[in-house]
């Protein structure tokens, strides 16, 4: 009886197991049924699909001036890029090449450009040769990371090298160049997955259109719509807004454990605020999909991540006036050139800052440049002996001349050496130990007493060989450090610390220190500022001993919304402690050489202005070359502020070769008219005078 139990349950057993194995085969042969005949199509379609994830470009934050006015901002253009894997790979190097060289030859055919940075060009003889100014680019060519090449390799050797590697041999000299270059172009910059290939730039519809028409052959190659910088004015504030570029090693080295971590392809700021403001500018990138159906050549994007714009910069700059000086100063500078005032071809800096808050409203450089044409006239633009690519207005540092005497007045004022009344007979020479100084503007006193707003109104040489002797350079370096000069003003770009004389600077057997500088420190001899330093040091002195932050930057905010990211006050650096009385004796002083005097130099410029302005004038006597050979240069300086009694901006104008301030105070006029509006009629006292140095 037990062998048929056991077999009974063998059996329900069995009949389990072929019950479940017909299900499971039922539901395959569902699922079959369903694949083909009721969403066959679909899935042929998804086989046939091949996709990657690419970055979106996101559109950098535009910059605005400080009443909105937009200085650089955006626009779309097309681009022709390859995008992977669609584009063939390498190791498709035959139908890759095909590919290019149709390419190309369409963009030949429209008379269109593709970017063609190979550093090697072939003559009419058809042989290679390096392109000059292109060393850096030449040696990353030949290195260890590439051509694997010795430094001596000509270009011919380079040329036969990038052949071999691409496959190229089948392609005439010409024709080969052009694909080497496009090919070594992608491999340099990374191309793969997460990185597209930018063929061309700002291209046609018409191009797009034939790219579209014939996507089985340009297979990969997309027509996409990026967003690039475009300058309102090119030749608007171009040392201040400044340029981006692609990304250097350094950079691209830097940033690569950012949060969203650029790519070798993308831009970086270059310079000025596009630079100093990176961070803000940048954006965020986008992320999408793109699928590519192979057996119809039509691609198809999704969005995984929206590109964000950049936040928007706004300057301290005030457009208006920034661009009436660049017209104006330059004029002015030639017209008074014709009359025998320079000795050199004119170039300078002009600074207008807010004496109350340290804002930059305008920071000039002449000769300055077109930064929208800059790719194009680099090589022009570095070759210029007057060096327009320079900021002169940050990084050039020149004698202050009798400018600086201002400072020591304010030092002998705030010791106790001398008080508003004491006064010292000039005679034209100025003995100390076994030397004798001079001073030329003996005439203009002959011999009377001259206190210490006279020999500021007279720039009295002698007065301040005194105070040079008594207060000594240490107590008179401590005024000027207080005051902003001989160290970075804080500003947003890079700029120079200047020179402040003392016995460091003169700590070598050639040049030892004797006490004599003492004194010619006094009157501005050994000490080198930047037009910048001397804009902090005038508005310290007008706004009555508050050193402000040099700022640029005024605000960030969000694009679109114009939500405030970041503000930036005015920060106080410093004050110099010295009493309100005695910034009131040279302001007079300052006041009488400014606008107290309507028919000296100065006054019959400010005569019709609104407001009173106050000034000091400076030259300052150079060793430079000029056309190939050394000679003696001086330059004029220029230092105000109005309005008289209640200072609200500083102008410092610096003109090189000038030989007197007097070229540049018709622009220092121009700059008050502008920013006070209206030209009304001063009284004043109907004196004459003459400009000093």
């Amino acid at each position: 009886m037990e062998a048929p139990m056991n077999l009974q349950k063998l059996n329900v057993r069995t009949f389990i197991l072929l019950g479940l194995l017909l299900a499971v085969l039922a539901g395959f042969g569902i699922t079959l049924l369903n694949v083909q005949l009721v969403h066959g199509k679909e899935y042929e379609v998804l086989g046939n699909l091949s996709s990657a994830q690419q970055p979106i470009p996101a559109a950098r934050g535009v910059i605005l001036d400080r009443s909105g006015f937009p200085l650089v901002v955006n626009e779309s253009t097309l681009s022709i890029v390859f995008e992977w894997p669609f584009f063939p790979s390498r190791d498709e190097m035959e139908q890759r090449n095909h590919v290019l060289a149709s390419l190309i030859a369409l963009f030949e055919e429209n008379g269109a450009q593709w970017i063609d940075t190979l550093p090697i060009g072939l003559d009419k003889k058809g042989e290679a040769f390096f392109l000059p100014g292109r060393e850096r680019d030449i040696a990353q060519l030949k290195g260890a990371d590439f051509l694997k090449l010795n430094d001596y390799a000509t270009a011919e050797n380079c040329l036969d090298a990038l052949i071999e590697m691409y496959r190229l041999q089948e392609y005439d000299i010409p024709t080969a160049r052009k694909l080497a270059s496009v090919q070594y172009n992608m491999l340099r910059l990374d191309y793969g997955r997460g990185t597209p290939y930018t063929f061309a730039t700002d291209v046609t519809d018409v191009l797009k259109s034939r790219v579209k028409e014939n996507s089985v052959l340009y297979r990969g190659v997309q027509a996409v719509i990026v967003p690039v910088r475009r300058y309102t004015d090119g030749t608007l504030a171009p040392h201040v807004v400044g340029r981006v570029a692609a990304i250097n090693p350094e950079d691209y080295q830097a940033h690569r454990e950012d949060e969203i971590p650029y790519k070798i392809t993308d831009e970086f700021g270059a310079s000025g605020i596009e630079r100093a403001a990176e961070a803000y500018l940048r954006g965020r990138t986008g992320l999408k999909t793109v699928s590519l159906n192979t057996e119809t050549g039509e691609a198809s994007e999704t969005i995984d991540r929206a590109a964000a714009q950049g936040d928007t910069v706004i300057l301290t700059i005030d457009s208006g006036l920034q661009k009436l000086i660049e017209e104006n100063f330059p004029k002015h500078l030639y017209e008074l050139r014709e009359r025998r005032f320079a000795e050199i071809p004119p170039a300078g800096a002009v600074v207008v800052m807010d004496v109350r808050s340290g804002e930059i409203l305008a920071c000039v450089s002449y000769p300055g440049y077109d930064i929208s044409t800059y790719s194009q006239n680099l090589a022009a633009l570095n070759s210029d002996a007057n060096g327009p690519l320079w900021n002169r207005a940050l990084r050039s540092t020149y004698e202050p001349g009798s400018t600086i005497k201002v400072s020591v007045a304010l030092a002998a004022l705030q010791e106790g050496i001398i008080n508003e009344h004491w006064t010292l007979r000039c005679t034209g020479t100025y003995p100390y130990r076994d030397m004798v100084f001079h001073c030329p503007q003996v005439y203009l006193h002959r011999g009377t007493p001259v206190n210490a707003a006279r020999a500021l109104v007279d720039s009295c040489n002698s007065f301040f060989y005194d105070m040079g002797r008594q207060l000594e350079y240490e107590k008179i370096n401590a005024y000027r450090l207080a005051m902003g000069l001989g160290q970075k003003t804080g500003v947003e770009l890079p700029e120079a610390s200047g020179v402040m004389e003392s016995p460091e600077q003169h700590n070598t057997a050639a040049n030892p220190w004797y006490p004599g500088y003492n004194l010619q420190t006094a009157i501005g001899q050994g000490n080198l500022f930047t037009p910048i330093q001397m804009a902090v040091y005038t508005s310290t002195i007008a706004n009555g001993g508050t050193r402000y932050q040099a700022r640029l930057i005024q605000s960030i905010r969000k694009a679109g919304t114009n939500e405030l990211v970041k503000a930036f006050p005015p920060i106080v650096l410093g004050a110099t402690g010295v009493d309100k009385a005695h910034y009131d004796t040279v302001r007079r002083a300052m006041l009488e050489l400014g606008s107290g005097r309507p028919n000296n130099s100065p006054g019959k410029y400010f005569r019709d202005l609104s407001v009173k302005v106050c000034a000091k004038t400076g030259t300052s006597q150079v060793r430079r070359m000029v056309n190939g050979r050394m000679m003696d240069v001086t330059n004029g300086i220029f230092i105000s502020f109005a309005p008289y009694d209640n200072p609200e901006i500083a102008v410092v104008a610096i003109g090189e070769g000038c030989k007197t301030s007097e070229p540049l105070v018709p622009t220092v006029a121009d700059i008050y008219r502008y920013y006070f509006g209206s030209l009304n009629q001063m009284e004043t006292p109907q004196e004459e005078n003459v400009l000093l140095g």
